[in-house]
């Protein structure tokens, strides 16, 4: 008996542990700005969209699409998620990725 607790406390610890995993960010991921203000990104060009599955939503979404954005050559991403019950209150899920010219405009909107 013994047995099967520890083996349920170590299962739960590491359930726990995967779910706070976080991605490593590509060179330049931490500048990018993230925003939904729409009037933010007026100015910049559309580069592509983002859309996180569930197994990225639970993995740190905003390190994935900062990752994604660079990936993409953007520097700012509308994010387009509906609701914060969509993304689970974990961060965005959609976006459109945008080059700005100017970040300090799409920062100020946040």
């Amino acid at each position: 008996m013994k047995i099967k607790a520890r083996m349920l406390i170590a299962g739960t610890i590491l359930a726990f542990a995967a779910g706070c995993v976080s991605v490593p960010l590509a060179p330049g991921a931490a500048a990018v700005v993230i925003t939904r203000d729409p009037a933010a990104v007026s100015s910049c060009s559309p580069v592509g969209n983002v859309a996180l599955d569930a197994q990225q939503q639970g993995t740190d979404p905003v390190g994935q699409i900062r990752n994604q954005a660079v990936g993409l050559g953007g520097n700012v991403v509308l994010d387009t998620t509906r609701s914060i019950q969509e993304a689970w209150g974990t961060g965005p899920s959609t976006g459109v990725i945008y080059r700005c010219p100017d970040t300090n405009h799409a920062t100020s909107g946040s």
